[in-house]
């Protein structure tokens, strides 16, 4: 499934996603992804148990600039823990969280609006 936008060279595009990866700017990669506008990272999390402050240090430590860390759960939403929301609202990062096809989707639309997002994608 290609959804590509009209972007900006230079920025990180999902440009597909599934068979347990994601396509980032046309070139697949394999498992779970942390995506910013500069960079997509490995992320090693499958599941919401796994998620903490020390897994989601990459998007903590770029809190200056995302404003919003879209999660995508996989093939459904799956909701966290309530002090995950309140460590990534203390440092000004809002959270919204739904399965990854609408996370993809939803990132790029506000990756072309160039708003301040972050993608955390479990990989379906």
């Amino acid at each position: 499934m290609d959804i590509t936008p009209l972007l900006p060279k230079g920025r990180q595009v999902i440009t597909g996603y599934g068979d347990g990866g994601f396509k980032i700017n046309n070139e697949f990669i394999s498992g779970s992804l942390l995506v910013f506008p500069e960079q997509a990272l490995r992320w090693d999390v499958t599941d919401a148990a796994h998620i903490s402050e020390n897994t989601l240090l990459p998007v903590i430590q770029a809190a200056s600039s995302v404003e919003l860390l879209l999660l995508g759960t996989g093939s459904s939403i799956v909701y966290v823990d309530k002090a995950i929301r309140q460590i990534l609202k203390a440092k000004g990062i809002g959270l919204d969280v739904m399965d990854t096809g609408a996370a993809c989707r939803t990132y790029n639309v506000l990756i072309a609006e160039e708003r301040r997002v972050a993608a955390a994608l479990f990989a379906v």
